[in-house]
């Protein structure tokens, strides 16, 4: 699932592509919407709310999507050939004169009045990329059930907004601990540089083609996706195994030298797992 940067960077894509001008094709295929119009109105920004895109539209109007595990916006200059999926996998058209944005296999897409966005997203915690970045709020948040695994407070989104699987793997190894730790065990010290490290983390990758979180050329990333292969920092070698509330299980990176602590056994895993 494409995480906070990813995220970020498809609504930059958006709004350059339509912000400011009107649009002149408007199709959007699901159900409960499917006979609504937009052709005629000027497409006003498009926003980036943790994992969530807003495109506010003239009228007072926002068409709210989610892009989960396999949604994805394209942008095509007018004539070029679309080629983000089969047309049945299509979900929503907005064309102007010179680019059309084809939203594919997008799970979440709804038409709402500007003003219930809060229906939408208002259960988010503070976002790590947007304007309403409240550190300690964020803190306080994943530390607010001390017994809860880390690695699940990160990415619950209510908690702070924009972490996803790769992060929530990085972001451990970087303190040192592993996601199995219970949150109200996260020593002080590491505590303190949590959500600082978490935005960074984020914010230096938001305008890159390829996430990094090491600094080392041709080692992008400490843990995830590395299970078996040495560990950057110690050279044991990485593990990984799944970790998850009961309702979906997520493949979670670690060293077992770097991140001393509470860990399942590593499961049987060698290549990277879905993103969330």
């Amino acid at each position: 699932m494409p995480e906070g940067d990813t995220v970020w960077q498809a609504a930059r894509r958006l709004h350059d592509a339509l912000a400011g001008h009107v649009l002149t094709r408007s199709d959007l295929r699901v159900p409960r919407f499917a006979t609504a119009d937009l052709t005629g109105r000027t497409v006003l920004d498009v926003t980036p709310r943790g994992k969530h895109l807003l495109t506010r539209i003239e009228g007072g109007l926002t068409l709210h999507s989610h892009l989960r595990m396999d949604g994805s916006w394209k942008v095509y200059a007018n004539g070029q050939r679309w080629s983000g999926g089969p047309g049945h996998q299509i979900r929503a058209i907005l064309g102007t004169t010179h680019r059309t944005a084809v939203g594919y296999r997008l799970p979440v897409l709804e038409l709402l009045r500007t003003s219930d966005e809060d229906r939408a997203v208002g259960h988010l915690g503070p976002d790590l990329l947007g304007p309403d970045w409240d550190p300690d709020r964020a803190l306080a948040n994943v530390l607010k059930d001390p017994a809860r695994e880390l690695g699940e407070a990160l990415l619950d989104q209510r908690n702070l907004a924009g972490i996803g699987n790769v992060y929530k793997s990085e972001l451990c190894f970087l303190l040192g601990v592993t996601p199995w730790l219970p949150a109200g065990e996260l020593p002080a010290d590491r505590a303190a540089k949590l959500p600082a490290l978490a935005k960074k983390l984020l914010e230096v990758n938001r305008e890159r083609p390829v996430r990094v979180t090491t600094g080392l050329r041709g080692q992008d990333l400490f843990v995830y996706g590395r299970a078996r292969r040495p560990c950057l920092r110690c050279r044991t070698p990485i593990r990984v195994a799944d970790q998850g509330d009961g309702s979906r299980e997520r493949p979670t990176y670690w060293c077992p030298v770097c991140q001393p602590g509470p860990a399942p056994a590593p499961t049987r895993r060698t290549s990277r797992g879905p993103t969330n």
